[in-house]
């Protein structure tokens, strides 16, 4: 087995990650000015402002240099590039205040933040390939004896296996009721960490796992049970001092609510100004092809189960639904007006509700709003159905860019649509946001299954 301080070295390998990103920041800008000035000599204003950005980003967000044990590459890579924009945003406000940044050096801070941006990335793939390596040795591993069994001990191990750059590796695994091997493992001694996932029906033996460990030197951490509870946007809280597991909580909070925001209100108003004009003649096709009004009012529940008005074009004709219940539409559907069809197939009719995003009541990206009658009725019939309205519904979602829009004639496809609305859920970040976007303009609105 490798030894050495490079076993126990996660302060001098985070201080390491500081001093490499200060580097990046340096090294950008200084063969920016090599390639534009022809020299490598800085000026007060140049070596000031790259001071300040290295200040700046060293102290930018204790999430970007925690320890890169256990969190996901993309994640990772999603808190640096985030901090870095922040601070480069910061930095570009500050030199337009001062009167710096002049016509003649935006173009430089562009290229230095882009530039700046990319070796940031490229060092931190590198150096999750180099502890790959490193660890595959056996240097700066954590060794790990985990207790428990069920659906989350395979699927740790599962995890574990595959993220082998992360250092950890599970040596045993014991069953709750091997008390006796647990004891003399734990007093043997050898491993860093030991994992309890005892599971809800098992937390009874909790203090006689503890009484088997009570003599151990290692950290101890419990997994919660996220088998048993569907768990939204899982993690913990500290309220009045008193830690707690969060069950089931929007990840729309804080400094993600701001972001969500910001994406939301830059987004909708520049595609509003963009398809201003497909709006004006999408609403005098609908006023002259069929009497009543242009925009047709639906009410949905939005953020947190609260009533919204959705917009929409109108695409059917003026008729009455039965009392508490309203009837999907499907192929051929008599009550569509003569442009119906087109408009809801290609999603057209769903364009006005770019103004229910600026209005706060929607998002770009998020689950898509069901009628109250849909909700009422799905909710009975699919676990955990109203936990995708732990955030504000979407123009276009995780669900409608693979494959699960349109029509929902039986259980078990809405089933498939609110179970890709959890995924997002629980995954969801800026980065995942952008992606759906993308990924909704190269696949477009429609669908098989639109009408």
């Amino acid at each position: 087995m490798a030894t050495g301080k490079l076993r126990e070295g996660n302060s001098l390998l985070s201080a390491g990650i500081v001093a490499l990103d200060a580097a990046c920041v340096w090294l950008a800008g200084l063969l920016l000015h090599r390639h534009a000035q022809g020299s490598w000599e800085l000026g007060s204003e140049v070596a000031s402002t790259l001071m300040a950005a290295s200040v700046l980003m060293v102290m930018a967000s204790t999430a970007v240099y925690r320890s890169f044990r256990g969190g996901a590459i993309f994640a990772m890579l999603g808190r640096v590039s985030l901090a870095w924009s922040l601070v480069w945003f910061a930095l570009v406000f500050w030199l337009l205040l001062i009167g710096v940044a002049v016509d003649t050096s935006r173009t430089l801070l562009a290229l230095w933040g882009a530039g700046t941006l990319a070796l940031l990335l490229v060092a931190r793939v590198l150096c999750v390939i180099f502890l790959r390596w490193l660890r595959s040795r056996g240097y700066s591993e954590r060794r790990v004896l985990l207790v428990g069994d069920g659906p989350l001990t395979a699927e740790l191990r599962r995890r574990i296996g595959h993220a082998t750059w992360t250092g950890y590796r599970i040596e045993h695994t014991l069953h709750v009721d091997q008390l006796e091997r647990l004891r003399a493992l734990s007093d043997r001694g050898g491993f860093h960490e030991v994992w309890l996932n005892l599971g809800i029906e098992k937390m009874h033996r909790m203090p006689e796992v503890l009484a088997a460990l009570h003599q151990s030197t290692a950290d101890i951490r419990m997994v919660p049970d996220v088998f048993t509870y569907r768990m939204a946007n899982h993690g913990t809280s500290s309220i009045a001092g008193v830690p707690m597991v969060d069950i089931s909580a929007s990840p729309i909070a804080g400094v993600n609510a701001l972001v969500k925001r910001v994406e939301d209100y830059l987004l909708a108003s520049v595609i509003l100004v963009l398809i201003s004009p497909v709006l004006l003649l999408i609403a005098l096709a609908v006023k002259l092809t069929s009497p009543g009004p242009v925009i047709y009012k639906q009410r949905r529940h939005g953020w947190n189960g609260e009533t919204i008005v959705v917009y929409k074009f109108r695409s059917m004709k003026i008729h009455q639904e039965a009392a508490g219940r309203v009837t999907q539409a499907t192929r051929n559907d008599p009550r569509l007006t003569s442009i119906g069809g087109f408009l809801r197939r290609t999603s057209l009719d769903e364009l006005p509700q770019f103004i229910n995003v600026l209005q706060g009541r929607m998002s770009i990206v998020g689950p898509r709003p069901h009628a109250l009658e849909h909700n009422d009725h799905y909710k009975q019939l699919i676990p955990h159905y109203m936990l995708r309205h732990k955030m504000k519904p979407g123009i276009t979602g995780w669900a409608q860019i693979n494959g699960y829009r349109g029509e929902t004639e039986t259980v078990d496809k809405m089933k498939a649509r609110v179970e890709h609305d959890l995924h997002y859920l629980e995954r969801w970040s800026l980065w995942l946001d952008l992606r759906i976007v993308l990924m909704t303009v190269v696949k477009g609105f429609g669908g098989r299954h639109v009408y």
